[in-house]
């Protein structure tokens, strides 16, 4: 076969196109290969490398379908009356599919969440490790695991999700929470001191309002239409049947939320037991009163 001959075969038969499509694959795919491996193993910062490695990704999908758009252009035609029964079978087959693709674009384009944000999807809650085009993968916290602490178990969660459920941020625009923790008091305790023990405690730990707090909340307030809140530690107090209960509110990093009240709750126990017994812990008692003995029935 002259070289005119097989040019012919290959650009004018059915087996001639595949194999023409089949050899630039290849070529597409060792060339992605090859790009990724030597753009990655010169970059160190971890977000950086999983950015470069999607778009290197996304980019050879692109060019496999120029490559098979240009391979069967000439053939494309008779077939898109076909094409047309088909999609409608189509359509209804994947309707899941084309949801999560739909997904996939509204996370990409819509700011629901990106990379490393903590987020409550579908009632799992944890960090988000990978967007793939029809899943979303996610580092799960909490479950039997108490705290915002990992427990172990990676979770794929389909991205057609974000049109049916509610997506919940902890760290998008502003990557802080308020917390609180309740803390009993004694009747007959030192009321007054209480108070200064937890006010002095919680300025202590959660006192430092840093510049990122403020500044990003002041993008929140310019972006929407919210009350500009209280970014320092507050503490109150309600009365309740048993105890004088305090309730310590202040803004605290989302991964930071377990840390900080081990560091809060180590530091009021040591404060509380310097006072005395001025100031006594509340803790509530069950006392098992026994009945009336059985009689039996008169006359029996």
């Amino acid at each position: 076969m002259t070289g005119l001959e097989f040019q012919t075969w290959l650009t004018n038969t059915t087996l001639g196109r595949l194999s023409l499509a089949t050899l630039l694959l290849l070529l597409v795919a060792v060339a992605s290969r090859v790009i990724r491996h030597r753009l990655l193993t010169r970059m160190k910062h971890v977000d950086r490398r999983y950015r470069v490695r999607k778009l290197v990704s996304f980019g050879s999908y692109v060019l496999a379908v120029i490559v098979l758009a240009g391979v069967f252009a000439g053939r494309l035609g008779g077939l898109t009356v076909a094409f047309g029964v088909a999609g409608a079978g189509i359509a209804f087959a994947l309707q899941e599919v084309i949801s999560s693709v739909a997904g996939w674009l509204a996370i990409s384009f819509g700011g629901f969440f990106s990379i490393g944000d903590r987020v409550q999807l579908g009632g799992i809650k944890g960090d988000v490790i990978d967007i793939g085009v029809l899943r979303t993968t996610v580092m799960e916290t909490g479950e039997w695991v108490n705290g915002d602490l990992y427990n172990g178990r990676i979770v794929r969660i389909a991205n057609s999700f974000v049109f049916k459920e509610p997506v919940y941020n902890y760290s998008g625009d502003f990557p802080f929470l308020w917390d609180e923790i309740k803390f009993p008091v004694k009747y007959g305790s030192d009321v007054a001191l209480a108070r200064q023990i937890l006010e002095r405690v919680v300025q202590e730990v959660c006192g430092d309002i840093g510049p990122d707090v403020v500044s990003a909340w002041r993008d929140m307030v310019s972006r929407y239409r919210i009350e500009d809140a209280r970014l320092e530690p507050m503490v109150t107090l309600v009365l309740t049947d048993n105890w004088v209960e305090f309730t310590v509110r202040y803004v605290v990093d989302y991964k930071a939320r377990r840390k900080i009240k081990d560091r809060l709750f180590t530091r009021l126990l040591e404060e509380i037991d310097a006072t005395d017994d001025r100031v006594g812990i509340a803790s509530a008692t069950l006392q098992l009163v026994p009945g009336p003995a059985a009689r039996p029935p008169a006359g029996s």
